[in-house]
């Protein structure tokens, strides 16, 4: 799955990702995670990132072909 998190982050103010963990409530490690593409986010918290960041969550992640297997 490919993020574009961090593309947002900078859009949105240049937010930090301890700004972005806490307006969502998780640790800054799990935004890290994220963007590093090693954590795959809930639904809630893949709701609760596109709310904060203003955009769509089909914005901020998309499917790679392989993840078609």
């Amino acid at each position: 799955m490919k993020t574009n998190l961090r593309r947002f982050r900078f859009e949105r103010g240049e937010l930090s990702q301890q700004q972005l963990a806490d307006m969502v409530s998780v640790s800054r490690q799990t935004i890290v995670a994220i963007e590093k593409g090693n954590y795959s986010p809930s639904v809630k918290l893949a709701l609760l990132l596109a709310e904060k960041l203003e955009t769509t969550v089909e914005e901020l992640f998309e499917l790679e072909d392989e993840d078609h297997d």
